[in-house]
């Protein structure tokens, strides 16, 4: 807080509770980015994880990183900053993430079963899967491909991860 006025309340705030505000107001000016994980390790290493509705460019990661490091006092508290953009076969962890790979296929662990389709559709309490499959036909021998279907509520969902295809 070089030469700035440092609020009383602010001084009696924790490290993490810093950061964390620091961040929230960083955040704000770019609706589109947000907060995947916020790690504060003991020796103080703060690592920032984002993604965005549109994905998340150099410049948003600078501007954040801003945010949080030019209002810290380092004679208060030394520390080291990381920020980055979830990695591409990062697991979704939040809504939004789902809403913005929609039409993409995802591998997605339940409890009992792996599943590998298309994400068509992502609510608040749900995401809808669709794939191909080949089954013993009911009639007759052989297989047919048959269209699948598949509403998961997130909680049954153990991790989802977007597949990368070339």
């Amino acid at each position: 807080m070089r030469g700035q006025l440092v609020p009383s309340f602010y001084k009696s705030m924790t490290f993490r509770e810093k950061v964390s505000e620091l961040l929230e107001n960083g955040l704000q000016e770019k609706p589109s980015v947000f907060l995947i994980d916020l790690t504060i390790t003991d020796a103080f290493k703060v690592i920032v994880t984002l993604d965005g509705d549109n994905g998340v460019t150099l410049q948003d990661c600078i501007d954040i990183s801003r945010a949080i490091e030019h209002n810290l006092d380092r004679e208060e508290q030394d520390f080291s900053l990381e920020v980055a953009s979830a990695g591409v076969s990062s697991p979704l962890k939040h809504l939004r993430q789902y809403k913005k790979n929609v039409g993409r296929t995802l591998i997605v662990k339940l409890e009992s079963e792996k599943i590998e389709a298309k994400l068509t559709e992502a609510t608040d309490d749900h995401i809808v899967l669709e794939w191909e499959a080949r089954e013993p036909k009911k009639i007759g021998k052989g297989k047919e491909t048959v269209q699948k279907k598949m509403e998961i509520r997130y909680e049954d969902i153990k991790e989802a991860i977007v597949t990368v295809t070339f």
